[in-house]
């Protein structure tokens, strides 16, 4: 698993460039204050659903198209069984609702793009 940086405003957030494992995993299981952020990429469009079920703290998810824009942004909540975007994505961010991203997650609530 590679580790890349994403400038959100004036910060920098590192996410874990998952493999096609752990792009079915994510964060399942994971523990809320160790669990990182993940990148999913896809390479191309798709409308892959997610699901928060095993995931024991909300996270949130920013969905990206092929030019690392914004599509949608939400807080995904425990135990949902289907998740879908309203659009098309090539890339998606799952962020842990932890002390750990605090900064970045305050930061995202007011930024439309990354």
């Amino acid at each position: 698993m590679r580790i890349k940086k994403i400038k959100i405003g004036d910060e920098f957030l590192e996410v874990k460039d998952c493999n096609w494992w752990q792009k079915g995993i994510g964060l399942t299981f994971c523990r809320r204050e160790k669990a990182k952020a993940l990148l999913f990429d896809f390479k191309k469009n798709t409308k892959i659903k997610l699901t928060s079920w095993f995931v024991f703290f909300p996270f949130l998810a920013i969905w990206l198209d092929s030019d690392d824009k914004v599509i949608e942004k939400r807080i995904i909540p425990l135990w949902k069984f289907s998740i879908s975007p309203k659009k098309e994505f090539t890339k998606l961010i799952e962020i842990p609702i932890s002390r750990r991203y605090s900064k970045i997650l305050k930061l995202l609530e007011d930024t439309k793009d990354l």
